[in-house]
């Protein structure tokens, strides 16, 4: 993961979180601008999410190694990727394609969606990447070196596969949507637009014709030991209210070390820019940073390897995302 890093210079903002919402016995619903009926809040048992699958799922992915395009790794991955997710998901899509990245190099390129209640109106949108960046560019000591992509697209993908697991276990009534894609991490820094090339190409050829959703969640290095998340600038921008909510839910559940509402002047052009601008999904970013709005030490570096994944963080992604899809998927 990429791409354009700007620190911003703005006024130091803190974000209050939201009043404690009282449980009721009784679905709770309204109405969006259509007058679909929409899901805000539900009395319903929320599942444990399991941080030990989350944790093999990383490791599995990091065992087939790089997941480089036009490798076989990436071949091996995807098929595995796929088999898992049609144990559990109501109905599982595929694209393959090729797409160009710098240098006029031409590369194959697998997108994954996996669909749950596929009949509901309102639906939510989760998507990771699952490639790996071919060069350990931000390394300190050799930039020419692969590395293994635990934190930066595999932990995604692992909090993702483990909320697809829970989800076959136990349907939720909103409709959710995984979208697992590919050749997001081979571009070049002097041009943000040639990252994101599979999300480019989905919000172009979206796996159901006309296909939207209530917005989105993209996850990106979710899993380092002692990770924060902070509200992104071009979250801010285009869904800061699910976002907030999202915040305020991991708060409220005990997740408050990790999920902060100070202002750390980050802006980063992620796969959620391209969901945004060119699919017209409010879509925020779930992505570790530092509290001065740098990447994490590891980030482009041989060091995001296993070592740096941590239980503890993916619980507190993982069961957040649950607390959200199953009691309030819609209270923004």
């Amino acid at each position: 993961m990429r791409k354009a890093l700007i620190i911003m210079t703005m006024a130091a903002l803190v974000l209050m979180a939201g009043a404690c919402q009282q449980s009721s016995n009784t679905t709770d619903n309204t109405q969006d601008s259509a007058g679909e009926s929409k899901v805000v809040r539900l009395d319903v048992p929320v599942p444990a999410f399991s941080a030990d699958s989350a944790y093999a799922y990383t490791a599995r992915q990091v065992s087939f190694g790089p997941r480089i395009p036009n490798t076989p790794a990436q071949e091996k991955c995807a098929a595995w990727m796929i088999s898992t997710l049609r144990q559990w998901a109501d109905t599982v899509y595929v694209q393959r394609t090729t797409v160009t990245a710098p240098h006029k190099q031409k590369l194959p390129c697998i997108n994954i969606i996996a669909s749950f209640n596929p009949a509901a109106k309102q639906r939510v949108l989760l998507l990771a990447h699952w490639d790996t960046r071919p060069w350990a560019d931000e390394d300190a000591f050799d930039k020419t070196k692969q590395l293994d992509g635990a934190d930066d697209g595999a932990s995604g993908v692992a909090v993702l596969l483990e909320t697809a697991r829970q989800f076959h276990l136990q349907k939720p009534e909103a409709g959710v949507d995984i979208l697992l894609v590919d050749v997001e991490d081979y571009g070049a820094k002097n041009n943000e637009n040639s990252f994101g090339l599979g999300t480019q190409y989905w919000a172009k050829n979206p796996h159901i014709k006309g296909y939207t959703a209530n917005y989105g969640i993209l996850l990106d290095m979710v899993g380092g030991r002692g990770s924060q998340f902070f509200m992104e600038g071009a979250s801010k921008q285009y869904a800061m209210a699910p976002m907030k909510m999202f915040w305020d839910v991991a708060n409220k559940i005990g997740y408050s070390d990790f999920f902060r509402y100070e202002d750390n002047g980050s802006y980063i052009t992620d796969d959620h820019i391209f969901v945004n601008t060119m699919a017209n999904i409010p879509t925020f970013d779930i992505l570790a940073w530092q509290a001065s709005g740098h990447f994490v030490p590891h980030w482009h570096t041989q060091n995001d390897n296993m070592s740096v994944i941590d239980k503890g963080t993916l619980k507190a992604v993982g069961q957040t995302i649950l607390q959200v899809i199953y009691t309030q998927p819609f209270s923004y």
